[in-house]
């Protein structure tokens, strides 16, 4: 398994850095890591007292997670809203204020769908 962007090193090329004898630059030419990765494995180190890698916190919670089922019934009860009205119901009943690109992504993730349908059937002279 290849190391990518944005994703911690292993525990053990981590170890192996912290207890490596010698500057910072020696130390990341020698492991070939970044100077920066090794004065920040070592700052933690005698700041927290730890070795290990630190949390990560890249995922933001999505706003509407609770209340999905609730938006799937409103979608397939009343169909022919649009998404402001959408976002202005969800404003008035439950109190989560979101954007229209925030409703239209989570209607998206879904697999929900405002498209307005024609009671009548479409013309037989009309161009297809």
């Amino acid at each position: 398994m290849a190391w990518h962007p944005g994703q911690a090193y292993g525990q053990d090329l981590r170890d192996r850095v912290l207890n490596a004898s010698g500057s910072i630059a020696e130390v990341a030419t020698r492991f070939r890591v970044s100077k920066s990765y090794v004065a920040r494995a070592r700052s933690r180190r005698h700041r927290l007292g730890d070795d290990t890698a630190g949390v990560q916190h890249n995922h933001v919670p999505l706003k509407l997670s609770g209340l999905e089922d609730v938006l799937a019934a409103r979608v397939q009860a009343i169909n022919d809203q649009t998404l402001e009205q959408l976002c202005q119901w969800l404003h008035a009943e439950h109190g989560v204020q979101v954007s229209v690109t925030t409703m239209w992504k989570t209607l998206a993730r879904l697999g929900l769908s405002l498209k307005k349908r024609c009671s009548m059937p479409p013309s037989r002279s009309a161009r297809t």
